[in-house]
């Protein structure tokens, strides 16, 4: 026969029960709250480490140039592109090397080096010119760089020439162009591993016909535009051989046409015309240049 509990019991029992629902109840909100924390101050630590190096810029070159003669511009070119490729890799070993070395490490690893490849670099800029017109004088002032601190212009910067005008580096990223300016040396370790070379091979490489050495004379006025959109057709070449091997065996026989050439010859018509509008403000505007649009693919 069960006997009834005196009423202390039964108000101890209570007082227990509802205690470890409480306990049991703030266990079940801070573990909620822990386990929704990490992502978030981890998204933001990430943020923060990434830009607390700072960005490297320097001074613009190819709006300071004079009007460059036809029979210079590839040559040019393909200097202004590797001036980016530069910058792009001394941003990326700023990245790389936080917290390296001493005081004075950024200055004399990695913008002291960068100085002398500009200096060199525009040196070759003048003397293109300079073969069939009044050689530029004065440029090497616009080769040192500078060390914003803080991560300010990160996203401004480190973008800057890799999304706006497209050249993070890729521009001459397996492009023989940057290899050739600067003594074969330029993407020294960028070619990738034997199995990528592999990869390659195995896919083949999407060709373009060049477009700068059929431009005439350019204006100094449209000088910095040109160069912009001649880095992005290079920088579309690469994207699209990027997506050649990684899609290698995806689709129907028609894939790399439909999926690929298709849609690199008509970007590749838009920045065409850009070139030939920036020319046509100041001088008379080339003609016939879409006939450059179309790539092939070479397996």
């Amino acid at each position: 026969m069960s006997r009834a509990l005196p009423k202390y019991n039964k108000r101890r029992v209570a007082i227990i029960g509802g205690a470890a629902a409480v306990a049991l109840s703030g266990a079940v909100i801070a573990g909620s709250a822990l386990a929704g924390t990490p992502s978030k101050s981890s998204g933001n630590n990430a943020r923060t480490l990434a830009a607390s190096p700072g960005t490297i810029t320097c001074q613009d070159v190819a709006s300071k140039l004079p009007a460059i003669p036809a029979s210079a511009q590839a040559e040019v070119t393909r200097n202004l592109t590797l001036l980016q490729t530069q910058i792009q890799e001394a941003n990326n070993r700023l990245q790389s090397t936080v917290g390296q070395g001493g005081p004075n490490f950024v200055n004399n690893a990695i913008l002291g080096p960068l100085k002398d490849k500009r200096v060199a670099t525009i040196n070759r800029i003048a003397t293109a010119i300079g073969r069939t017109a009044a050689k530029p004088t004065g440029l090497d002032a616009l080769a040192p760089c500078t060390l914003n601190a803080g991560g300010g212009n990160t996203g401004a910067n480190a973008g800057n020439a890799n999304a706006g005008n497209a050249n993070a580096g890729n521009a001459n990223a397996g492009n023989a162009n940057a290899g050739k300016a600067n003594g074969g040396n330029a993407n020294k370790g960028n070619a990738g591993s034997g199995a990528s070379a592999a990869g390659a091979s195995a896919a083949g490489t999407i060709s373009c016909p060049d477009v700068a050495s059929k431009l005439p004379a350019i204006p100094a006025s449209a000088q910095a535009e040109v160069t912009r959109n001649l880095t992005l057709l290079q920088t579309q070449i690469q994207e699209a051989n990027n997506r050649l091997q990684s899609t290698v065996g995806q689709g129907g026989p028609n894939f790399v046409q439909n999926a690929i050439l298709g849609p690199l010859a008509d970007k590749r018509k838009s920045t065409v015309d850009r070139i030939a509008t920036a020319i046509g403000r100041t001088a008379a505007k080339p003609t016939g240049l879409d006939s450059l649009a179309a790539c092939t693919l070479t397996k």
